[in-house]
């Protein structure tokens, strides 16, 4: 695996830079400066054939005399196999990486542990912005006659020192004669390995194509961190749509997020079951339990206004019509409730497995017209037939909300625990007495009379003597199941015997 970056880079790149822009404002000065050199030097009588066969960079330029060369020089090629090879646009013929006989350049690539020497061509070192600086210093200076047209420039010899691994450094070299860029990149960790040397070098073209790579591909979460680390430490500006695949463009996505999860579990699903099941280990895995806790609390409230609404329309219908269109729009709002209210449920054992069910108690204790309308639609006939199932949802909810407050899960104050009581109280009462049959939810009812016992415990003995005499009803199945009221109501005795004594 390649090195991650040394700081050493970092600073050599940024000395580099500076030194980009001081030559780039001298090169087109320099460059017109030896225009008119050779000019000079042609009117002066020199001779005029040889210096119509220099180049800027000191090559011949004329393609006649380079053509009786070719021939040979592909047969060179063929015995090189796979050499790195690029056309020379000034001669018309193909120039190979290393090859010594027409190079302008040497380059000392100096390592932790090795050196190379290595030969190679300003024409095609020029596609890095940093290469191109450094030749073009070569002319820099040079106003001695002999720098005329009759002799070709000497080789510019440049030392490198690198902390970068050598194969890659090598690699990157090759890469400006090839431009093999599909080769070279083949996943991840050679992107990686390739771009903070092609950094270094400020060479553009597989700058581009790395970062291109990195961000059409997926990651591993340890390839994601060492992309956010060399990036953040290269300091490029050409990132925006990696950065993007990691950082939201707004604050509030994950919590965006989360509530669309959420509404999709429960707004009827395909796969209700299994999407809940699914984004309750979201939920339960979130590092944040402070975002948990807003977006259950908004699908709470929207839940639970859904469900008042419709109630609240079955029971106080605005509409006008026949009988049975009437009757129609009342199931549908009961169909709606129940619906509503399954989801609801779901919320409330959420909210409560993940400690963050504080609103909602605070919310179901301050429901004293949600509870009147629900007595009104369980002493009518149609809840019976269409959806029997309503009051269990709702009643269950309660129950469970409510032992959340008697194990002291949820700790609210003395108030709203006599408001829950003194406001469902009334809903157990007439879902017993009007249930479809005897056995009809008996468990939950009996689970739900005992938990709202224990709260009455919980209240001062003036609140208690209030509430127990609305839970004579639970007398009903006999003494011998109504034990738990028996045992209530000789507490509250005790401790108001008590304060008679004291």
């Amino acid at each position: 695996m390649a090195r991650g970056p040394d700081k050493r880079i970092f600073l050599f790149v940024s000395k580099q830079k500076i030194r980009v822009e001081w030559i780039m404002a001298k090169r087109d000065e320099i460059a017109s400066a030896m225009a008119r050199k050779r000019q000079r030097v042609s009117s002066s009588g020199s001779d005029s054939s040889r210096v119509g066969q220099i180049t800027g960079n000191g090559f011949p330029a004329n393609r006649e005399d380079c053509a009786g060369d070719e021939q040979q020089h592909q047969e060179q090629l063929q015995e090189q196999g796979s050499r790195d090879v690029k056309v020379d646009p000034d001669k018309a013929r193909i120039i190979s990486f290393g090859e010594e006989s027409s190079a302008d350049v040497v380059v000392h690539l100096i390592g932790d542990e090795e050196e190379n020497v290595l030969h190679l061509h300003s024409q095609v070192l020029a596609k890095s912005r940093y290469f191109a600086a450094l030749l073009s210093e070569r002319w820099k200076g040079d106003d001695q006659a002999s720098m005329a047209a009759e002799q070709e420039p000497p080789k510019t010899h440049l030392r490198i020192d690198t902390t970068s691994p050598m194969p890659v450094y090598l690699g990157i070299l090759r890469l400006f004669y090839t431009e093999n860029f599909s080769e070279a990149i083949v996943d991840v960790q050679s992107a990686l390995a390739l771009l903070p040397v092609a950094a270094e070098l400020l060479y553009d073209d597989c700058m581009a194509r790395c970062l291109k790579f990195l961000e059409a591909v997926p990651w591993s979460r340890e390839e994601e961190q060492q992309i956010l680390q060399l990036l953040n430490y290269l300091q490029l500006e050409e990132t925006p749509e990696i950065i993007a695949r990691v950082i939201p463009g707004s604050d509030s996505a994950v919590e965006t997020m989360l509530s669309e999860l959420v509404y999709a579990a429960t707004h009827n699903h395909q796969n209700a079951a299994s999407v809940k099941l699914f984004v309750g280990k979201i939920l339960d895995s979130h590092k944040s339990r402070e975002t948990v806790r807003l977006v259950l609390d908004n699908a709470f409230k929207n839940g639970l206004k859904t469900v008042k609404d419709s109630v609240e329309e079955y029971s106080s219908p605005n509409v006008r019509g026949r009988h049975d269109e009437i009757e129609a729009m009342q199931r549908q709002n009961l169909h709606t409730a129940v619906v509503s209210g399954r989801h609801l449920l779901w919320l409330v054992e959420r909210m409560i497995e993940l400690k963050v069910a504080e609103n909602a108690v605070l919310e179901w204790s301050e429901q004293s017209s949600f509870t009147a309308n629900l007595k009104r639609a369980f002493m009518d006939d149609v809840w019976r037939n269409n959806v029997p199932g309503l009051p269990a949802v709702l009643l269950r909810c309660t129950s469970r909300l409510a032992q959340a407050m008697v194990t002291g899960s949820i700790l609210v104050s003395r108030e709203v625990r006599k408001k829950m009581v003194r406001d469902w109280l009334p809903v157990l009462i007439t879902s017993k007495e009007n249930a479809v049959s005897a056995n009809c939810n008996k468990q939950l009812h009996q689970n739900l009379e005992e938990v709202f016992l224990k709260l009455i415990s919980t209240l001062p003995v003036g609140d208690a003597q209030e509430l127990l005499q609305q839970c004579l009803s639970f007398a009903s199945r006999g003494l011998d199941e109504s034990s738990n009221l028996a045992m209530a109501f000789a507490t509250w005795f005790r401790r108001a015997g008590a304060s008679e004594n004291s």
